[in-house]
């Protein structure tokens, strides 16, 4: 009977070799370790956010010239747009449309006023009747003038008679031809006729004192009254409504042949070779702001330098409104209210240590995120003036230093934060 032999005769030894670790794990476990030390320093370091560094704005502070300036919005105005008012009361007819040409000098309107026609004619007349009594007094100055100019020659001719009858007189007396009666008669005579001739002159003197006052009263009348017609006259040839600048209608602001009252705003004009940007800036600039600064526009394409000439004292809306005076008066293609954007020059700064303008100064303009590496530390800063573009850095950094200028709401005032 054979036996069944086990197979212990056919194991073998096999000496055990240990296993070789892949490059694979090891480098997979090297990265574990960099991950477990870096948020560890992390925790060292107090940082508790991360951030992505591509959605981050980050600018570097730099040394130049900072222009401190306004950005302000607006149109353009006519410098001068006057309007045409009625001279009288009565009914308007419009010579002209809104968008007309018209040239200085030109009727625009016509007010029909019969009162102001009645008027006129009842001072002509009035008129009339005073220079025929002035032509009248003229006529009975002279009349009279040639009555005392009689008188005045009779006593002349009484006078001589008197003083030959004198002389006659002394003659005869030294002959012996007539009595001392006679001779004292004609030296009588004499005296009476040297007195009356005194008393002639003096009244034709008189008369014609009286008769020039007398004619100066009247032509003094007919002087006063032809001021009250020439009045009147200018009165008239007004109602016919003169341009008064050289350009276009406005608005009508009266319907044709409507009933107007003296005074009363008839239509626009607006003068084509005068305008100027009128701006609105925000209230917390109405401080800063200086007759004379100067302010860029832009219109479209084409940039224009301009000077503020004018600022409103009141406040409509949160906004000042200032007027800008263009320095050049070449500019083509500009048209009534077109919009336009502007920037007021306040100040400018040369050397100034300055940061690029962001959402950062949403915080105050006291603090800042600096750059250091792979993470941002936050840090105090002063800043001074700011600009559109620039703000101006007092303290905490330094020239060549970056920060980010981003919004910093999502940090959550955090020291550090790490950047991704």
């Amino acid at each position: 009977m054979s036996m069944i032999r086990d197979t212990s005769g056919q194991d073998q030894m096999v000496q055990h070799k240990p296993k070789k670790l892949k490059p694979v794990l090891l480098i997979a476990g090297v990265l574990s370790l960099v991950t477990w030390a870096g948020y560890a320093m992390m925790n060292t370091d107090n940082v508790s956010q991360s951030v992505d560094k591509a959605q981050l704005q980050i600018a570097t502070v730099i040394k130049g010239d900072l222009v401190r300036d306004i950005a302000t919005t607006g149109k353009i105005v006519a410098a001068n747009a006057p309007k045409a008012y009625s001279p009288e009361q009565g009914f308007v007819t419009l010579q002209v449309k809104a968008g007309d040409s018209v040239e200085k000098g030109q009727v625009i309107a016509e007010v029909e006023s019969p009162e102001l026609n009645n008027s006129l004619k009842q001072q002509e007349s009035e008129l009339a009747r005073l220079q025929g009594e002035l032509a009248r007094s003229e006529l009975e100055a002279r009349r009279q003038t040639l009555t005392l100019n009689k008188t005045l020659d009779m006593a002349q001719v009484e006078l001589s008679a008197a003083e030959r009858e004198n002389r006659r007189a002394k003659l005869s007396i030294e002959k012996s031809l007539i009595s001392q009666i006679d001779l004292e008669k004609a030296v009588d005579d004499l005296a009476k006729a040297k007195l009356t001739f005194k008393h002639a002159q003096q009244e034709v003197e008189l008369a014609k004192d009286t008769l020039a006052f007398e004619l100066q009263s009247s032509q003094s009348q007919v002087a006063r009254q032809q001021l009250v017609v020439d009045e009147l006259q200018r009165k008239v040839r007004n109602l016919n409504v003169k341009a008064s600048v050289s350009g276009i209608v406005g608005n009508l602001l009266v319907q044709p042949k409507a009933m107007v009252t003296k005074n009363q705003a008839l239509l626009t004009l607006v003068d084509l070779s005068a305008f100027e940007a009128e701006l609105q800036v925000p209230e917390s600039y109405a401080n800063d702001l200086g007759i004379g600064m100067q302010v860029e526009l832009k219109m479209g394409t084409e940039l224009v330098i301009g000077t503020l000439s004018a600022i409103s004292p009141e406040v409509n809306n949160r906004e000042v409104t200032t007027r800008v005076r263009f320095n050049q008066s070449d500019i083509s293609n500009i048209r009534q209210n077109q919009r336009l954007s502007g920037r007021i020059l306040l100040e400018n700064r040369s050397d100034v240590l300055m940061v690029k303008r962001g959402g950062f100064m949403n915080a105050g303009g006291y603090v800042a995120y600096k750059l250091s590496g792979e993470r941002a530390e936050r840090i105090e800063i002063n800043t001074g003036v700011t600009s559109i573009n620039h703000v101006e850095v007092l303290s905490g950094l330094a020239q060549g230093d970056e920060i980010i200028i981003s919004n910093y709401d999502t940090f959550k005032n955090a020291d550090a934060v790490l950047l991704r």
